[in-house]
């Protein structure tokens, strides 16, 4: 902590003035856009046990960077030095009723894409709120050390999450909130402000396995366990290579990400929709075909994808991705027409797919 700021906390001299602050900062959160904001201590030890037998369980698959960084990810304070408390915000990311997303689903001619990446990369969202949610702490406390995250550095966010009580860990490995669901993202300051940590609340999931059951490749192994080997997610997004053929027709129509687990929790029958406009649907992508989907150009993908926190994977894994979806729709000429478009292409990756999809249709 700086000399001033340690200087005006002494000055402030009682544990109430720094309740009077954190609550300050809740009211700054909500104006900015943050569904809420929770104060957690920096106490990990119990989520570096967990995180340890999950990476010696190799749950991590091709994630190489869950393993590095040692004990940053679960140690706060060697990540930020001087860290002492992590404000938590979560953030309301739905923009339409989960029947649509249902509807989606059990159309074999649509492309279904995890609801969250339907808008703006929620990484730059959230970070430049909580930028602007610092220099507001700044202009009222002084001068302060802290460090922005969103999804971004090695930070277990799920658990400063649940110990500052923003909900608890659900089976299926997600943050859920009693009056909110599960439907929203999660961001982290890091800071040297001597904050009144929140309570966590306690875990409501009880016997209720739906999330487990619904899973289409079974990749909750465990209650709260996930292998991302077996995630539709982690193939669709993380993965690399080629997609294990084991799990392609369980794909369905799902080309990135998959929210099965969360559209089945009774939880998020308290789920809010959002009404943030950079989370607001571009270019019609939660209700599109996939044969409209697969004649993108390279050049098309990186533009309409433009700030999309799809961009990333690549055209290649995009158009490999929704070959396999082509390969577990209906039959018919346009199906058929656009898959022999790229039988040729000169991407290895994508032929591959493209002749595996084909088959499916012999």
């Amino acid at each position: 902590m700086t000399q001033a700021l340690l200087a005006y906390y002494q000055t402030m001299g009682s544990d109430h003035n720094l309740k009077q602050l954190v609550e300050q900062i809740r009211n700054w959160g909500a104006e900015l856009g943050f569904t809420y904001t929770a104060v957690s201590d920096i106490d990990l030890r119990d989520t570096e046990a967990q995180l340890n037998i999950w990476l010696d369980k190799k749950f991590h698959g091709e994630m190489s960077y869950m393993a590095h960084h040692g004990t940053k990810r679960t140690r706060p304070e060697e990540l930020v030095p001087g860290t002492i408390r992590v404000i938590t915000v979560r953030m309301d990311y739905l923009n339409q009723p989960m029947h649509k997303a249902r509807e989606v689903l059990q159309n074999p001619d649509k492309a279904y894409i995890s609801r969250y990446a339907l808008g703006r990369d929620y990484h730059k969202v959230l970070r430049n709120r909580l930028q602007k949610l610092a220099e507001q702490i700044q202009n009222a406390a002084g001068p302060l050390g802290y460090r922005a995250f969103c999804d971004s550095a090695p930070v277990m966010e799920k658990s400063l999450a649940e110990k500052s009580g923003q909900g608890w860990l659900g089976k299926h490995s997600n943050i859920i909130n009693r009056h909110s669901g599960s439907w929203f993202f999660l961001g982290e300051l890091y800071t040297d402000l001597p904050l009144p940590a929140d309570r966590p609340t306690t875990n409501h999931c009880g016997s209720c396995t739906a999330c487990i059951d619904i899973c289409p490749t079974e990749a909750i192994v465990a209650p709260y366990v996930v292998d991302a080997r077996r995630c539709i997610s982690y193939h669709t997004i993380e993965l690399q290579g080629a997609i294990p053929v084991e799990f392609r027709k369980a794909m369905g129509n799902r080309i990135y990400g998959c929210d099965d687990c969360q559209l089945v929790c009774p939880w998020n029958r308290y789920a809010q929709l959002s009404t943030e406009p950079d989370f607001k649907t571009r270019h019609n992508l939660d209700d599109i075909n996939l044969v409209e989907l697969f004649t993108w150009s390279e050049n098309e993908f990186l533009d309409k994808m433009e700030g999309s926190p799809i961009r990333r994977i690549g055209h290649t894994k995009w158009l490999s991705n929704i070959a396999v979806a082509l390969g577990n729709t209906t039959t018919s000429d346009s199906v058929i027409e656009a898959l022999n478009s790229r039988k040729d292409d000169p991407s290895e990756l994508i032929r591959e797919h493209v002749l595996w999809a084909l088959n499916q249709h012999l």
